[in-house]
């Protein structure tokens, strides 16, 4: 054997070696020899895409790559067939996406289309010259209500007079396209686009801007009763068609009331979780009387509060969650702190409050097995020592059960291996790191580090109305896309934790574990059968 000879065998075991760590082999034995088949058969499906897609130009995209900018290169990954493969994969669990912030905005336009009382207003009146710079505001107001202008394009119109939001859209001037220019309009004001995302606010600083100005709009909408019942029904239909079996939403609670039909804020917390009940009640039904109660087994809230507030309010928050687990047991799952690490309040800030939440449910009567866990955001930064980062020390220490984002967390062994001990996931949002610029591209997220380390993570969308990544197919592309070695058992690996790191019942993870399974088998069924016809 010659020296080259040598360094090539000791080359290919050192290979081997350092693959056998990564989670699709420590875990192999979670899977079929189908599964394998079916792994293998993307792995090429992905090589010849590689070249056939991927390594040629496209219109307004020049320099294509898999794991490229998401908003940049959807186009392109809806034209792929492993695009088209992962939409029928079984996803287990998503259990990190923000509810006002989940159903496309052209459906949330229709569905605010659909009542009068819906208003819309500009900072300016509405120009070819002024479209892009003009702040818009929505809201449901009282019957009495009297608009005293018909169209935002008129020159009669005076900055901040409130329009019903289908005569705005009717009297839309037709040099910005009539109706459909407004529905353009609107759905840019209700999502990041690429230019937002990569020209006017590339870092993760200015992007928050953008992110604040389109949820605050979207907020507007979504808490209208009239809406909130019909948008939890949309949400979960588009969630199940894309493989998902169950849920935990987080919904911001801390506006104290929504808005009722008669255009008052007057609709307490309590009447917003009994519609949600009520909805997935009917939409259960739904599913039964099709046969298909076997693709669905639930939802559950997160109660969040935007880490704004004063350490005097959240413990009235902290109260009114252990209130509302009183009277909905079965649908809040936990409690979180959201909003922009880098800016808003740390967890510290409310250590004295945080610190005696346990104490609280127990004096309020809650036994310690329904007591409310703690489900942090923490780390969704790239600072190293700073604020947003220190978060996840607190998060651990006040015993969180997962972390929302952890993107940070590369950076600490010693917490990283507290997940990993411990059995706190991470709720990795893949195409909203790119997109708030964590990360550049797919292929520089920390995320292929955090699982061949071990620690336990669960795929989510986090605002898929924003980022316009509905479902969770796309993050499970983006995912695949991103690397040579990961594969499909890693992603059924990923599937197999987000249920085991749910807020189920012990009992409740092995019957949808079990569900899930069958699916998956009959998914990597199809996939080997397909294979096998399209090389025949």
């Amino acid at each position: 054997m010659t020296l080259l000879d040598e360094y090539y065998r000791k080359r290919t075991q050192l290979i081997s070696d350092d693959r056998a760590l990564r989670v699709d082999v420590v875990n192999g034995n979670r899977f079929s020899e189908k599964s394998r088949q079916a792994d293998v058969i993307l792995r090429r499906i992905r090589e010849e895409e590689s070249k056939s897609i991927w390594a040629v130009e496209h219109e307004e995209v020049p320099h294509p790559f898999l794991g490229m900018e998401f908003l940049t290169g959807k186009d392109i990954i809806l034209k792929t067939q492993l695009f088209n493969i992962i939409t029928k994969m079984p996803k287990g669990a998503l259990l990190h996406v923000h509810l006002d912030l989940t159903v496309n905005g052209n459906t949330l336009l229709a569905l605010a289309l659909q009542h009068t009382s819906i208003h819309i207003r500009a900072s300016a009146r509405v120009t070819p010259g002024s479209i892009k710079s003009v702040g818009i505001e929505f809201r449901p107001l009282p019957p009495s209500f009297v608009p005293q202008c018909i169209s935002l394009c008129l020159p009669t119109y005076k900055p901040e007079q409130w329009i019903p939001l289908r005569r705005a859209r009717e009297q839309f001037d037709a040099a910005l396209g009539g109706t459909q220019g407004f529905d353009r309009w609107i759905a840019t004001c209700l999502t990041i686009n690429p230019s937002d995302a990569y020209v006017t606010h590339n870092n993760n600083i200015r992007i928050w801007d953008k992110f604040r100005a389109a949820a605050t709009l979207t907020h507007d909408l979504v808490y209208f009763a009239p809406v909130w019942r019909a948008y939890i029904r949309q949400f979960l239909e588009e969630t199940i068609k894309d493989g998902v079996s169950y849920v935990e939403a987080r919904v911001n609670f801390s506006p104290k009331y929504m808005i009722g039909p008669d255009g008052e804020q007057n609709i307490p917390h309590k009447e917003w979780l009994s519609m949600f009940q009520d909805v997935l009640v009917e939409f259960n039904g739904s599913l039964q009387a099709q046969g298909r109660d076997d693709e669905f087994f639930g939802a559950k809230i997160i109660y969040t509060v935007i880490r704004d507030c004063e350490p005097e309010e959240l413990e009235w928050y902290l109260n009114d969650c252990i209130e509302m687990k009183k009277l909905f047991p079965g649908i809040i799952a936990g409690f979180d702190l959201v909003g922009d690490e880098n800016i808003f309040h740390p967890l510290k800030y409310y250590l004295p409050q945080l610190l005696s939440f346990s104490t609280m449910q127990t004096s309020q009567g809650l036994p310690e097995h329904h007591h409310i866990p703690f489900i942090f955001h923490a780390g969704e930064t790239t600072g190293d020592g700073s604020m947003a980062d220190d978060n996840l020390y607190d998060a651990l220490l006040l015993g969180t059960k997962r972390i929302g984002h952890g993107f940070s967390l590369v950076k600490h062994p010693k917490l990283m291996s507290m997940c990993k001990e411990h059995g706190v996931a991470l709720e990795v949002c893949p195409i909203s790191n790119e997109i708030l610029r964590l990360t550049a591209s797919m292929p520089m997220h920390p995320l292929p580090i955090l699982i061949n380390h071990g620690v336990p993570v669960a795929l989510s969308s986090d605002d898929p109305s924003l980022f316009q990544n509905m479902g969770l197919s796309f993050d499970f592309f983006q995912v695949l896309a991103a690397s040579d070695v990961t594969g499909l058992l890693t992603l059924g690996h990923i599937a197999l934790d987000s249920i085991q790191y749910s807020m189920l019942t012990a009992d409740e993870k092995a019957r949808v574990t079990l569900k899930w399974k069958e699916r998956w088998e009959r998914f990597v069924d199809e996939i080997v059968e397909f294979d096998g016809m399209r090389r025949n």
